[in-house]
């Protein structure tokens, strides 16, 4: 009897962490709960140590095949923004995809992109097999970019500069000033490059999205058949909620981490403030000193991952996060004069990149400032974590509105962090609402509350028999169902 081989996928991710973890966790769940063969193709910028870490960790799990772009110093500006990077690094890497493909056995079933790897669906087309593009972001952030396009013919000008929110079929309204980075420049080469991502995606099979039904139900429906996007897109595509897609706490822990987690093991329960800006922001000298004496003015316990300062854009760390694993010491000398030695009680340092998701579960942690990314923020949402949102770059300032205003589930300064800097006593203030004292008696926290709702509806969807188990599950019928026919 001829035993029948496993169905096979390949996933395609481009570089940054926030692209490719999510992409790894969507092939362990092909994996783990479908029985597949998964093969993931992981372009990486050759210049994040962290990034390097989670490939070679993902190396004993999975097929996990390194694609390094041939060099672009011919083809990119040293001014270019991320956008345009990843694009160009993602076409010029097509040739050693198209190869690499053609080698793998079995001959793949479907192929899996991400928003960036969109030009490569036309692989997926001489191959005859499926294509679907996985969004690692939330729905309403897809519900902009598919709709950017049409924004493109009816509105003249920048889209900062517009008086009115951007209006959406069916879907909340977009203010000008939270539109993602390609945005907020129409004549930079990035906004060019992200229509054509916006295009590509309309070219697949299917879209599978980062969230789940419960979380967004509105946008959801309205980028589905009869949906009021989805008519006004003319989208003959279906869109699959599989999320939230979030890392376990990694086993293996390095000696920075388990420093970490042996002081929280000492603190009260909920009582620390974890601080971090993900794996590429930045700020300026003078914020990350308001931010130091806004810790220590809330009077609250922290954990702050802390990186040099650097004036300028907001993610110049997205493509070197890890690198520069500065002992702590050399980070204090951008910190006020005396806050290590005022703080070494109540306050904890860690130089660079820390295991997020290991420090987020401890039962000590009571709220998050983050930049919000979708990354960080899942994994925050799945850990029942009160937010702070300091959105920096991409398409973290609708994340911020959506987290504080439509949720419920974050506080958020009055100004954005990438226009004024946010004073030490507003920091203050943000961080006491959402972490209690402990001279403060027990209360009722609305953020926490609501947080620890969303948390419990993100278990449920990923659960056998939840939304977005199910969706994934459709979504496996439907790559085996084709298999068959070819």
């Amino acid at each position: 009897m001829e035993i029948k081989e496993p169905t096979h996928v390949v996933l395609i991710s481009s570089p940054g962490l926030g692209h490719i973890i999510p992409v790894i966790e969507l092939g362990k769940r092909f994996v783990v709960h479908h029985s597949f063969k998964v093969t993931i193709l992981a372009v990486t910028s050759k210049t994040s140590r962290a990034e390097s870490q989670i490939i070679n960790k993902a190396l004993s799990l999975y097929h996990l095949i390194n694609i390094h772009p041939p060099d672009l110093t011919a083809h990119l500006h040293q001014n270019d923004r991320m956008v345009t990077r990843l694009c160009v690094m993602m076409r010029h890497a097509l040739p050693a995809i198209r190869s690499t493909i053609s080698k793998l056995t079995p001959r793949p079933s479907a192929l899996i992109v991400d928003i960036f790897a969109t030009e490569a669906i036309a692989i997926a087309r001489e191959l005859n097999v499926l294509t679907y593009v996985f969004v690692a972001s939330h729905a309403w952030f897809l519900s902009l970019l598919l709709y950017s396009p049409f924004l493109h013919h009816k509105i003249q000008g920048q889209y900062v500069d517009q008086k009115e929110a951007l209006k959406i079929p069916g879907c909340s309204p977009v203010r000008p000033e939270d539109v993602c980075d390609p945005m907020l420049d129409r004549s930079d080469t990035q906004y060019a490059e992200y229509l054509g991502l916006s295009n590509g995606i309309q070219q697949s099979d299917g879209v599978l999205v980062n969230t789940w039904e419960e979380l967004q139900f509105k946008t959801l429906e309205a980028l589905r058949e009869g949906g009021l996007l989805s008519q006004a897109l003319n989208m003959k595509i279906p869109v699959y909620a599989v999320g939230p897609l979030v890392r376990e706490p990694e086993l293996e822990t390095s000696s920075v981490t388990d420093s970490v987690v042996c002081w929280l093991d000492e603190q009260p329960t909920e009582s620390v403030v974890y601080v971090s800006f993900g794996s590429g922001g930045t700020m300026s000298y003078e914020q990350m000193n308001e931010l130091a004496w806004g810790l220590e003015l809330s009077g609250r316990r922290f954990v702050w991952v802390v990186r040099a300062p650097i004036e300028g854009a907001a993610d110049a760390a997205f493509f070197t996060t890890g690198n520069k694993c500065n002992q702590v010491d050399e980070v204090v000398k951008y910190l006020p004069e005396g806050f290590v030695s005022r703080n070494k009680k109540v306050g904890l340092l860690v130089p660079e990149w820390a295991q997020q998701v290991t420090i987020l579960k401890h039962r000590s942690v009571g709220g998050f400032v983050s930049h919000c990314g979708w990354g960080s923020t899942l994994e925050s949402l799945t850990n029942g974590v009160p937010m702070i949102a300091w959105p920096l770059y991409a398409e973290q300032r609708m994340n911020a509105t959506m987290l504080a205003e439509e949720l419920g589930l974050a506080v958020r300064p009055k100004v954005l962090p990438t226009k004024k800097v946010v004073q030490r006593e507003e920091i203050a203030r943000m961080v006491r609402e959402v972490v209690q004292g402990d001279d403060e008696n027990a209360k009722t926290n609305r953020v926490r509350e609501r947080m620890k709702d969303v948390q419990r509806s993100a278990i449920k969807a990923s659960s056998e028999g939840g939304s977005s188990y199910v969706a994934l599950s459709h979504v496996a019928k439907t790559i085996v169902g084709a298999d068959g026919l070819n």
